[in-house]
């Protein structure tokens, strides 16, 4: 018998009412270290990265930072869009090309219509003819201009676009373009092609092919920060 043990017949040399030691608490829940999470839950308190997914998973399709498929574009206010084919954009600007010279024939013929009507039977002036001629041509060549810019401001989209099912918005907010992009849009490959003989037209005209995150912008695109998706 130990004189310092009031209960001889505990083995363990415990106090009544404590549980051996290097065994649980029957009776008694164990509290977990604080800051450590229990396993198979979520940390609480350790808030989630923005953009990540819960518990390390797979991204959603969609989700702001998703990587885009080949083909895709994951556009801020519009989650995840597919893009304009090549094929597609070169036929719509076929039939933009057709409407816009359309017009520009109607117009001309009013003009010099007109000014047939307006000489009669009498000799027209040299600078009567010249001064219609120029007026034709600067009219012609605002028409040219202002029909991709203002449609592409207004609407978001050109005629030619619109029948092959296709829109144009800004790869940074998912809105149409305004009216500076649209015209940066449109007057930039006129104005390399200008200054390059022609040679840097062609350039942006095949850009879309050297895009390498598979959404076929080219280089009047990325400078419009401008983006050809499918409706």
């Amino acid at each position: 018998m130990s004189f310092g043990d009031p209960n001889p017949n505990n083995p363990y040399g415990q106090q009544p009412g404590q549980p051996p030691q290097g065994q649980p608490g029957y009776g008694y829940p164990q509290q977990a270290p604080q800051g450590v999470p229990p396993q198979g839950q979520p940390g609480y308190g350790y808030p989630q990265q923005p953009g990540m997914p819960p518990y390390g998973g797979p991204q959603y399709q969609g989700q702001p930072g998703a990587p885009a498929p080949e083909g895709y574009a994951n556009v801020p206010g519009l989650g995840m869009v597919e893009v304009g084919t090549y094929g597609a954009r070169f036929g719509a600007r076929l039939l933009d090309m057709i409407f816009a010279y359309i017009v520009v024939f109607i117009l001309n013929s009013i003009i010099f219509g007109s000014f047939a009507i307006g000489v009669g039977d009498d000799e027209p002036s040299a600078g009567a003819a010249v001064g219609t001629f120029v007026g034709a041509l600067i009219l012609s060549a605002l028409t040219v201009i202002f029909y991709d810019v203002i449609f592409v401001s207004a609407m978001g989209s050109t005629p030619g676009k619109m029948i092959l099912g296709m829109r144009i918005v800004n790869s940074r907010t998912g809105q149409k373009p305004t009216f500076g992009p649209a015209l940066v849009r449109w007057g930039f490959p006129i104005g390399l092609g200008y200054i390059t003989c022609g040679l840097g037209y062609v350039l942006i005209v095949i850009s879309p092919f050297f895009d390498n995150t598979g959404q076929l912008r080219g280089w009047h695109d990325k400078a419009a920060n401008t983006l050809v998706i499918k409706k």
